[in-house]
């Protein structure tokens, strides 16, 4: 394994959450140095209640002659640059709120970057401490919170938290048991569990992170400034090959141990010393491990004064379950509360930068979309409830949702909309999708794990895949183990918000499988071709766009806690939930959906026999089956009429 520098983690990082100080200006309005011209600089370590320090980085605005409210984003992907007199070129949510002056406070979370203490993956929270001995990630920010509102001049009073993807977990963490002061939460892209978010979907593992497991996984034992951590090292650019080459998940132990290469004699050792490697592959099931972490389910009593705006992207490949199931807990349970949703056609965190195309992989979406967000959505957000009068009349609506397929903004007072219908659709055996049922067949397809279907056509090893969510799906339609039905061409707008269910009736020869399903707009022959940021090999004539996808791992089928085989050749109900969707499928267009059963390697590979852990598969449980899938399945659609 190799040491990642310091360059490169950098690089990684501002790719992977935004985390250091992020959203470059355009062109036109570089201030490389607006930071340091026109804040101070402050480095300190805050006492938490059991003696713990966390460091801290705060950025005051020079101008003593007003008061400002705090923002505060906990991150453990560190809150470089350190040193009093390093300064970056941008602080703070955004850039207007930057140069509107904030006092922008950055925190390394508990045992991460130059924090002390031990860090837990997601540590669960604590309903009832009775020590100060009890800490959680709610609790530090109280502290943090009181720390700065006591002891930062020239605040005034009121703190707001953001954060995007593990930074939102943070700050949807800070709304519980929140402090008087904590006035205005955004959780963005914001991890709500781990077996639903990130590393797992519905108890199916997504192989393709296994690159950063490192970051999450390596322990240290004193604060540091640089990456301590090592990251795997494949040794090849085609990941699918090197992870069918592999074999079973056991096989990748050896890149979790010390002297692996050079000690041939650990290379048969489960011992690992990636403290998550061994968390992911000891706890296969929705255990009670899991169940602690997540943090949905401590949302049933967040403060009426603190007002939370949810922010996500329809094409985020990480979290697009947290913010979507962290707005409808909330607004569930707190029904007095102010509680707002934005969702625009980004990928993971787009919406922190500046840029003025707005393309997710090859598709393009407009201009300025992001821009847009930050100015009117994200900056009016925090100075209501910071700077202004903080009622429920921000001026914002309750939905702030982008149409992916009209390419526009939508408003509405709750979400989904007031006026949606569930309507079915039919699969039938001529690949056609239909309103009405027909008799029931049994479409068979081989599943042959030698040869699983591919996510993307590229070519490349990631950290995190991202660019498959709009990617064209025509190579897997041409496939002969991915099953197609679409509609006939549609003669009106067909308008899909809200979620997907996907009712199957399946057969598989094995006592394992994995369900995926897709809801793809197949694009005219005709189409406009784009003028930017489509792959050479591709064009816009029957660009199978992929709205929105998900997999089920059967085994899990009936409880995420308790794995059932199958009964060989049994006819088994198999439901997976596709999440939200606010997608119009235009005049013109066709709405497919395709089923396969392998999606390699954004999943592992299931062995399509029963075992009671993947992560311990052996070579001969994997064996090719024969799966089945009966036209009496049905997809349920959120219509908006």
């Amino acid at each position: 394994m190799k040491k990642i520098t310091l360059r490169f983690f950098l690089l990684f990082f501002l790719s992977l959450t935004l985390i250091s100080c992020k959203n470059s200006p355009s062109n036109k309005e570089k201030p490389d140095t607006y930071v340091k011209d026109n804040y101070n600089k402050q480095e300190v370590v805050i006492s938490m209640r059991d003696g713990i320090k966390l460091h801290t980085t705060i950025y005051s605005p020079k101008d003593k002659n007003k008061k400002y409210p705090i923002l505060l984003k906990r991150t453990p992907y560190s809150c470089r640059p350190y040193g009093r007199d390093s300064f970056p070129n941008n602080i703070g949510p955004n850039i207007h709120l930057m140069k509107e002056k904030n006092i922008i406070v950055y925190q390394d979370v508990r045992g991460r970057w130059m924090s002390e203490g031990t860090y837990d993956n997601m540590r669960a929270y604590i309903p009832n401490k009775k020590s100060n001995n009890d800490i959680d990630e709610s609790s530090d920010t109280y502290d943090t919170i009181e720390w700065l509102i006591k002891n930062v001049e020239n605040n005034n009073g009121n703190v707001g938290t953001w954060g995007i993807s593990y930074p939102g977990f943070y700050s949807t963490y800070s709304t519980i048991d929140a402090h008087p002061a904590l006035k205005a939460a955004s959780p963005q892209a914001c991890i709500a569990d781990f077996f639903f978010d990130d590393f797992h979907h519905n108890g199916a593992y997504l192989l393709s992170y296994f690159k950063i497991t490192p970051v999450f996984g390596t322990p240290k034992d004193k604060p540091s400034d640089t990456a301590w951590y090592t990251a795997p090292k494949l040794n090849t650019k085609d990941q699918y090959q090197f992870f069918l080459d592999a074999g079973p998940l056991h096989n990748l132990n050896k890149y979790f141990q010390n002297n692996t290469v050079d000690n041939p004699s650990l290379r048969n050792n489960d011992k690992v010393d990636d403290f998550f490697w061994e968390e992911l592959k000891e706890h296969p099931n929705y255990d009670s491990i899991w169940q602690k972490k997540g943090l949905i389910q401590h949302l049933k009593n967040i403060k009426p004064s603190v007002a939370t705006m949810i922010v996500g992207g329809w094409f985020d490949a990480e979290d697009l379950y947290g913010p979507l199931e962290t707005y409808k807990t909330i607004e569930k349970y707190n029904k007095d509360n102010y509680n707002i949703l934005v969702f625009g056609p980004w990928d993971h965190g787009a919406w922190a930068r500046s840029k003025g195309k707005n393309i997710v992989g090859n598709y393009y979406f407009g201009d300025s979309i992001s821009e847009f967000f930050q100015k009117n959505i994200e900056t009016k957000f925090f100075n209501h409830f910071l700077k202004g009068k903080g009622d429920q009349n921000s001026g914002l609506p309750e939905a702030y949702v982008f149409d992916s397929g009209k390419k526009e903004w939508k408003t509405y007072d709750s979400w989904p909309p007031k006026n949606i219908v569930k309507e079915i659709a039919f699969l039938s055996n001529n690949q056609r999708l239909t309103t009405k049922q027909v008799s029931a067949k049994a479409i068979k397809f081989i599943s042959d794990i030698k040869r699983p279907v591919p996510y993307s056509e590229d070519i490349k090893t990631v950290f995190t895949p991202r660019k498959y969510m709009t990617d064209d799906q025509r190579f897997a339609a041409r496939r002969p183990d991915v099953l197609v039905f679409e509609t006939e061409i549609l003669q009106e707008d067909y308008t899909l918000a809200g979620d997907i269910l996907a009712k199957l009736k399946v057969a598989t020869t094995g006592t394992d499988a994995d369900w995926i399903v897709k809801i793809i707009d197949v694009h005219p022959a005709n189409a406009e071709e784009q003028k930017d940021g489509m792959q050479d090999h591709l064009k816009m004539s029957n660009y199978h766009l992929m709205v929105r996808s998900e997999v089920m791992r059967g085994k899990f089928r009936n409880s995420f806690s308790k794995p059932e085989p199958f009964i060989p050749n049994k006819k088994t109900n198999v439901n997976i939930k596709l999440q939200d969707v606010f997608h119009t499928f235009k005049k013109g267009h066709k709405l497919q959906v395709q089923i396969q059963s392998t999606w390699f390697p954004l999943i592992d590979l299931n062995p399509q026999t029963f075992v009671p852990n993947i992560f311990k598969a052996n070579r001969g449980d994997f064996k090719t089956q024969t799966h089945t899938v009966y036209t009496s399945s049905t997809i349920e659609f959120s219509v908006l009429k």
